[in-house]
């Protein structure tokens, strides 16, 4: 029982990477079972070597074509020589295994002289080819930039400091994860983003506890203020365009290897309802897609439940020339109101979780011949009403208009909880819920700053680019509750001066 107990220790240290080799032949031994581990012996003219990488993490035509070319030239005699001669930027050259091991678990290959030889030359490797940069999936750009991020982090910070070439554009990496050792990547202009928002970030991330980092998600998760409620505190993006965006106005930008997204901290709960397609349309289109956008989500989530209350307790609030209408398509039906619309509600969340699920193609003709087929059969067996169905349908459109997915879900969510209100007590029970998710939403907050800035604390500046969007020229400094260290944006004095003064026509 004992060595049962202490075999299953031994093993649960060797998974959780407590146990490290103590040298080169101890790495070797234990990475020698897996089948995409290589391991030879390379015989040149003059110079005898041995090999080692991953061929599921490494090309092998480069390791044949940049490597073991210049190991057969006849001027190679040991590892000093192959480290002047390769041309390849920062080789390593160490004796420290932890080291050894962590970069043979990347894109590198391990060359020795001999095969337990401890001075060992660490060569950085192309990686294995991964998905293309392509256009975004969630977030779709209509007349905006066309590149979305991929799960390469180098090639996601490739495609943020593209669009941010300045010296001050810092970024720093911190490995996350016991087992995985993800590597996490935080994005900030100096001078520019709050120093306590940078030192709180940094803090959290270095503070992680986990055995593995998968997605970004589960990273702002973990450094989340709040990680009970249900609203998103950190806007996750897959947007470059968005996260440059972000990083100018003083905002930190924190990327994952293996996440096709990035994180945008802190945020407002206002920002999660503005598409960045806004900002590329005249301020007053796009102030105007803003409004409607939130119009449509309070509306979205409060319809059904005003059904069930008016219907149920306070039928009374009703126009007698509507009644009749609501009375006629009711008749028929067996159900009370809230059960009626807990049927709808839980059948729209089937067919987007089905057509979200099954290939794009037949999702989207799953979601459009299914909803019209279950509606109408519905309606036609007497389980709903024609008033109610179109309610749902509108809630749900409304529902589907939030640009940000995780927001998107959240207002679907709280749908439920105010139908149940609703039912049990009516319009002031109705009242009850929201003022219980308002006030929840006044206590939360997003790195320590205030979740509705700026609704509360009230904040007239930033007013400017939240409910609408006024003109660039009008937005002299960057937001408040960012607290960023230059607040000046633009200087629209500067601007009208170098324009000069109109010169007329020639028709004129």
């Amino acid at each position: 029982m004992f060595g049962k107990k202490s075999w299953k220790k031994k093993r649960l240290q060797e998974v959780s990477g407590d146990l490290n080799p103590k040298t080169v032949a101890d790495l070797y031994a234990q990475l020698k079972d897996y089948p995409d581990f290589t391991h030879f012996e390379y015989k040149g003219s003059r110079f005898h070597c041995w090999i080692s990488f991953f061929r599921s993490l490494v090309d092998v035509d480069y390791v044949h074509r940049d490597i073991l070319s210049y190991l057969s030239e006849q001027s190679v005699h040991s590892l000093s020589d192959i480290q002047n001669r390769l041309p390849i930027e920062k080789l390593i050259r160490t004796k420290d295994v932890s080291e050894i091991q962590s970069k043979l678990l990347r894109n590198y290959v391990i060359i020795q002289e001999k095969e337990h030889d401890p001075d060992c030359l660490i060569v950085p490797m192309i990686p294995i080819v991964r998905r293309q940069v392509v256009q975004p999936e969630i977030e779709t750009s209509i007349i905006g930039p066309k590149e979305g991020f991929v799960e390469a982090l180098d090639v996601n910070l490739s495609l943020v400091r593209q669009r941010i070439p300045i010296p001050q554009c810092s970024v720093e990496e911190v490995t996350v994860g016991k087992i995985s050792n993800t590597r996490v990547s935080l994005i900030y202009i100096e001078g520019i983003a709050n120093e306590e928002n940078v030192n709180t970030v940094r803090q959290r991330i270095r503070d992680l506890e986990v055995s593995s980092l998968i997605d970004v998600t589960m990273l702002a998760d973990l450094i989340s203020d709040n990680c009970h409620s249900p609203f998103p505190q950190f806007i996750d993006t897959e947007r470059p365009d968005r996260a440059a965006g972000a990083v100018y106005e003083g905002k930190i930008a924190v990327l994952v290897d293996g996440s096709p997204s990035a994180l945008i901290l802190p945020s407002t709960i206002v920002e999660f309802f503005s598409a960045f397609d806004d900002y590329f349309l005249a301020w007053h289109i796009g102030s105007g897609y803003r409004l409607i956008r939130l119009f449509f989500v309070v509306l979205s989530s409060v319809a059904p439940s005003l059904y069930v209350a008016v219907l149920t307790y306070h039928y009374q609030l009703i126009p007698k020339e509507l009644l009749g209408s609501l009375i006629l398509s009711r008749s028929i039906v067996p159900f009370d109101p809230i059960m009626e619309a807990l049927i709808l509600e839980v059948m729209i969340e089937l067919l987007r979780e089905a057509g979200a699920r099954l290939p794009t193609k037949v999702g989207q003709t799953i979601g459009i011949v299914g909803g019209i087929v279950i509606g109408t059969a519905s309606v036609q067996a007497g389980l709903t009403s024609n008033v109610l169905l179109i309610i749902v349908a509108m809630s749900a459109l409304g529902s589907f208009i939030t640009p940000n997915y995780r927001m998107a879900t959240t207002i679907r969510f709280l749908r439920f909880p105010f139908l149940i209100s609703a039912g049990v007590l009516g319009l002031p029970g109705l009242a009850l819920c929201i003022t219980f998710f308002i006030c929840h939403l006044l206590k939360l907050t997003s790195l320590g700053r205030p979740y509705i800035e700026p609704i509360y604390p009230l904040r007239v500046t930033d007013l400017k680019d939240a409910f609408i969007r006024l003109p660039y020229s009008a937005q002299i400094t960057r937001p408040m509750f960012l607290r960023p260290g230059d607040a000046t944006r633009s200087n629209p004095r500067r601007i009208r001066m170098k324009r000069g003064p109109r010169q007329p026509d020639i028709d004129e």
